[in-house]
């Protein structure tokens, strides 16, 4: 189905150049993207085609861009290996490493999840899902670490499908993240609409009247002595885009490190070693530690853990969290 965007450039755009400005309006197309479409002659300005990245704004300028339906091209197998929480004739529970993208898309056509299993699964995962997202259930940001389940066969990716989308109650998903502050109290459950922000389109936001469903249970397990940093668990009931990191940003308590949601502005507190670890953790200090459900073929309960990795370790280890527990 192709897909309309439009936008008319404000007095901050004027004189700023084409690419710059669009990434902005639309930042849920990547600028490879946008650039990709304009030089294809599907950017409409004032009623005339543009093929220029660098051509200067004007304010009151009518930006139309035209994008085609996706072309569902075929991904490549490749040679990466993957950590394996568990694995059958049905599906694979892997431990996904941040940084890994979940499957390809524009920018990131190879090196991803979808990728790798190609190459583990064989031919079994062909067709699983549709072609760009073979034997995909449910999926990790990027820089999220942890526990992901795939289907390696049609009847099992049905289930599962069925079961992330509406018995939620059958699926125990557990993650651990690292956040500033202490939760208070230290327990309780986070309810909220989430959907895109209405100032910042590349942000998830609680919502008061639009937006889905979300509720997060959560649990502080350790903390500093000085309160300055807590080892939170947050159990989903609900899937939404960024559900934990928006949740806990909303009751006052971001992720630490995190480069959307958060702001390290507690790094001075902290000792050099720590200062310098947390300065080179460029991602969010969240991992999904626990995934659990039951199993669509056999009935049976499969459980699994994936360790934490050793970055994170590390950046709790420094931030002195693991010394007392709540």
């Amino acid at each position: 189905m192709t897909e309309h965007l439009n936008y008319t450039a404000t007095p901050d755009d004027e004189g700023a150049r084409l690419d710059k400005v669009l990434a902005t309006a639309w930042p849920e197309q990547s600028r490879s993207r946008i650039k990709a479409l304009i030089e294809d002659g599907h950017l409409i300005v004032n009623d005339q085609p543009v093929r220029k990245m660098s051509s200067k704004v004007k304010q009151d300028d009518v930006f139309h861009l035209i994008i085609p339906p996706a072309e569902a091209a075929t991904p490549e197998p490749e040679d990466i290996k993957l950590d394996v929480l568990y694995e059958d004739d049905d599906l694979l529970v892997i431990n996904k490493p941040a940084g890994m993208v979940v499957h390809p898309a524009a920018g990131n056509e190879s090196g991803t999840l979808v990728n790798a299993l190609l190459a583990h699964c064989g031919d079994s995962l062909s067709g699983i899902g549709g072609v760009k997202r073979p034997g995909i259930v449910h999926r990790l940001d990027k820089d999220t670490s942890g526990a992901m389940v795939v289907a390696k066969n049609d009847t099992a990716h049905r289930a599962l499908s069925t079961l992330f989308s509406e018995d939620k109650e059958n699926i125990d998903r557990a993650y651990l993240a690292v956040v500033w502050g202490v939760p208070r109290p230290l327990s309780g459950d986070i309810e909220g609409n989430i959907g895109r922000s209405p100032r910042n389109r590349k942000k998830m936001t609680v919502l008061k009247t639009t937006g889905k469903y979300a509720l997060t249970h959560y649990k502080t397990l350790k903390t500093r002595d000085d309160s300055l940093a807590s080892l939170v668990e947050c159990r989903l009931s609900t899937g939404r885009t960024h559900q934990i990191r928006v949740h806990m940003t909303h009751i006052g308590h971001s992720l630490v490190c995190d480069p959307v949601y958060g702001r390290n502005k507690n790094l001075q507190k902290c000792n050099l070693e720590a200062q310098e670890i947390l300065n080179a953790f460029n991602k969010q200090a969240l991992h999904a530690r626990t995934l659990g459900f039951i199993h669509p073929r056999t009935g049976e309960y499969i459980s699994t853990t994936a360790p934490l990795p050793d970055d994170l370790r590390a950046l709790i280890d420094s931030l002195n969290i693991s010394n007392r527990i709540v």
